[in-house]
């Protein structure tokens, strides 16, 4: 069965921002990174994540790609009051 990926690496985004574990203000921040590792290589790919090959258990999210996690994030799973 085929999927969209894009909509997968959205979701994904969204919710590395939910288990982000560092935030440096302008630089980005870092995120476990128990995720698919196709999504994580996409994500790379489309500057949102450093490269999330190495022993690591967390991935650096630049700073675009956290403001797109944020955002993303409070899209798929704020609650409006």
């Amino acid at each position: 069965m085929e999927y969209d990926k894009d909509k997968i690496d959205d979701y994904t985004l969204a919710l590395l921002f939910l288990v982000m574990c560092e935030r440096h203000e302008e630089y980005g921040g870092r995120a476990w990174k128990g995720f698919d590792w196709d999504t994580l290589g996409r994500l790379h790919e489309k500057g949102f994540l450093g490269d999330p090959k190495g022993k690591a258990k967390s991935v650096v999210i630049t700073e675009d790609g956290y403001k797109k996690a944020e955002e993303l994030f409070w899209k798929f799973f704020g609650v409006e009051e």
